[in-house]
């Protein structure tokens, strides 16, 4: 009689498939063959999507879900062009689909990225994620605040500036986003850039010590002022807008020559789709001057001018300190 075969333990499965073949798990099914092929279609056919067509366009988007989705709509009404968004968190905002894009660079999956904020756009574009002419373009701004409760708490001195915000009056009642992903790492980098390194690392020591509320995003920000437990928050001009419109009672205090202004951007990912008519009909639509006003309207962009004389940061000197800016960021603020 044949001795019986001891049996293999599960997690060897793999090792074993190599080692002895195919047949011994599935007899007769060419298993190898339909691997291989599977293999090869992914570099075949890498810009297949499910439900995927001639008359749909995949959109990377960073603008606020609730505010796009019907701008979205909008377009497909007016065009029959399907756009299938990907939206990112709150939590790491357009870092998220920044890392995406990279990934999927070799075989992009995106059409077009929608961004809300300018530094990871210019990030990608230095990375050639974007096609090589006209890639990208800015539209329309907003900007970066502080907030307050309204009315203010009795004896509350409101700040004059950014640099106030390490006075120890304000201990434990300051509360900021998370300045690794979002326009408040861009804030924070842009800030380093216009102070120098050594007194924007002196600040940031002493708005650390000064125990900020480190919040999951810029509504949350807002929301804890709107609450009382902070005095002071630091987020952008459309989430007190955001907040005020659901009667919260917060109000904006300009930061002046600290601000910074934060555009819109939209960018064309490097891949033979590009000339797709899909594609520029959706481009054309949000570089629209009918979607910029329905933006403002909604409170994502800032209607009128800003006579404030914003400084404009040297982009390629920043990317160029990305990587160092980024690591004492998250060495200051540890979470």
């Amino acid at each position: 009689m044949k001795p019986q075969e001891p049996q293999r333990p599960k997690d060897r499965w793999f090792r074993d498939f190599l080692r002895y073949g195919a047949s011994t798990y599935v007899e007769g099914l060419p298993i190898l063959l339909v691997l291989t092929f599977i293999l090869l279609s992914s570099f075949l056919f890498p810009r297949w999507v499910p439900g995927r067509s001639a008359d749909s366009v995949v959109l990377y988007c960073a603008q606020d879900q609730v505010i796009a989705e019907p701008l979205l709509a909008e377009f497909t009404r007016q065009t029959g062009i399907r756009v299938r968004p990907v939206f990112d968190s709150e939590a790491v905002k357009t870092v998220g689909l920044a890392n995406r894009l990279l990934a999927e660079q070799a075989n992009p999956v995106a059409d077009l990225f929608w961004g809300n904020e300018e530094l990871r756009t210019r990030q990608l574009d230095a990375r050639g994620v974007w096609r090589a002419s006209n890639g990208w373009t800015a539209f329309g701004q907003r900007t970066r605040r502080m907030v307050i409760p309204e009315p203010a708490p009795e004896g509350f001195i409101p700040p004059s500036s950014l640099l106030d915000l390490t006075n120890v009056r304000y201990r434990g009642r300051i509360s900021v986003a998370y300045p690794l992903f979002g326009t408040t790492a861009t804030h924070f980098l842009v800030l380093r850039q216009r102070w120098g390194e050594s007194n924007w690392l002196a600040w940031c020591r002493a708005l650390a010590e000064n125990r900020p509320f480190i919040e999951e995003g810029n509504s949350h920000v807002v929301r804890r002022v709107a609450r009382g437990e902070a005095w002071i928050g630091l987020t952008d001009s459309d989430d007190i807008h955001a907040a005020r419109r659901e009667g919260l009672p917060v109000a904006a205090l300009p930061l002046e020559t600290h601000s910074l202004r934060i555009p819109n951007t939209v960018a064309v990912i490097a891949h033979p789709g590009i000339t797709d008519p899909p594609v520029k009909a959706l481009l054309d639509f949000l570089c629209s001057g009918d979607v910029r006003v329905r933006l403002q309207e909604s409170g994502a962009l800032e209607a009128g001018s800003d006579d404030v004389p914003i400084p404009t940061p040297d982009w390629p000197r920043l990317l160029d300190d990305l990587d160092r800016g980024t690591g004492q960021l998250r060495d200051l603020f540890r979470r």
